[in-house]
């Protein structure tokens, strides 16, 4: 337990030289004038006399060890984990709206769909690092990357179309979605990019060259997803983002299909992810100061037994 312990403030032992010079030099005189019982203090047994010095000065080394601050380290790793550091980016524009997405339920719009079967791929992929870009007329980060998936899916779930405007900033979110994987360590880099639109002119401030190049810069291969029927999302340009980063277009007309395309997505190589080490100091001050505590206390309580004698 007590194994590598050390003194986090060795230099403070020097008090105790301090004192012992002060016990040799500094002889205590009492006048008999205002201590009557001196004499009386000084008729005790040999025996007597040897444990009040232990115990005033055991009180007095652990006091300074305990100031000293005895620490250990405790170091604590976080375990590795295989897998992804993946980026999921949502289109949360007007257009997903639209209904019949889901065979299963024809009232059910495009989005709560999506929500399902984004909250699925993420109870399968748990040992994955991902993190949560959503997207309309602008692009924000709804979760960082995170382990937690209980989290991540409580915040897909609170998800509303129109969160980030009625529009599409689709190179924007992008982009975003490069910026939240570029401090990852990590060597597989994947964003995931559903959208059921085109980029709205005016709208999507970061042309689409600009937002391939961070991400081949950082070595992010991207996965477009275009749902919707013929002509809804453009295919041209998911199939440039995905020849330029080494991914991989998809299109779904439904939800069983996207539900496939997640699978697929799945199936993915793994890498490893590097583990945390971390060190937190753990205190045992506590223990001499007890000790040194209940030492003075007795010396105290003896002294004046002795002097009532």
């Amino acid at each position: 337990m007590y194994e590598g312990l050390y003194l986090e403030f060795p230099e403070l032992l020097l008090v105790l030289v301090i004192f012992i010079i002060c016990a040799v030099f500094c002889k205590m005189k009492l006048p008999s004038l205002y201590f009557p019982h001196a004499a009386k203090f000084m008729q005790t047994t040999h025996q007597s006399t040897k444990l009040l010095t232990l115990l005033k000065w055991l009180g007095i080394l652990m006091l300074i060890i305990s100031v000293a601050s005895p620490v250990k380290d405790e170091p604590y790793e976080l375990e590795p984990k295989d897998g992804y550091e993946i980026v999921l980016i949502l289109d949360a524009s007007n257009s997903m709206r639209a209904q019949g997405f889901d065979k299963d339920d024809r009232q059910k719009n495009r989005f709560e769909a999506v929500k399902s079967i984004v909250s699925d791929f993420i109870d399968e992929r748990k040992n994955d690092n991902i993190g949560l870009v959503v997207f309309g007329a602008y692009s924000f980060i709804a979760s960082p990357l995170t382990y937690d998936e209980n989290i991540l899916k409580r915040i897909v779930s609170q998800l509303q179309i129109g969160i980030a405007g009625k529009y599409t900033a689709l190179y924007e979110s992008l982009a975003q979605g490069v910026n939240l994987l570029k401090m990852s360590e990590s060597k597989s880099k994947i964003a995931i990019l559903l959208t059921d639109g085109h980029s709205t002119v005016g709208v999507d401030k970061i042309p689409l060259d600009v937002a391939l190049d961070l991400a081949k810069k950082e070595g992010i291969k991207v996965y477009p997803i275009g749902i919707g029927g013929q002509g809804d999302y453009n295919t041209k340009v998911l199939m440039q983002i995905a020849k330029a980063t080494g991914g991989v277009t998809f299109g779904a007309s439904n939800s069983s299909q996207l539900a496939d395309i997640y699978k697929e997505i799945d199936a993915l190589e793994k890498s490893e992810i590097k583990s945390e080490t971390f060190t937190y100091l753990k205190y045992y001050y506590m223990y001499p100061l007890f000790i040194a505590f209940l030492s003075l206390l007795f010396y105290a309580f003896l002294r004046n037994k002795r002097g009532l004698v």
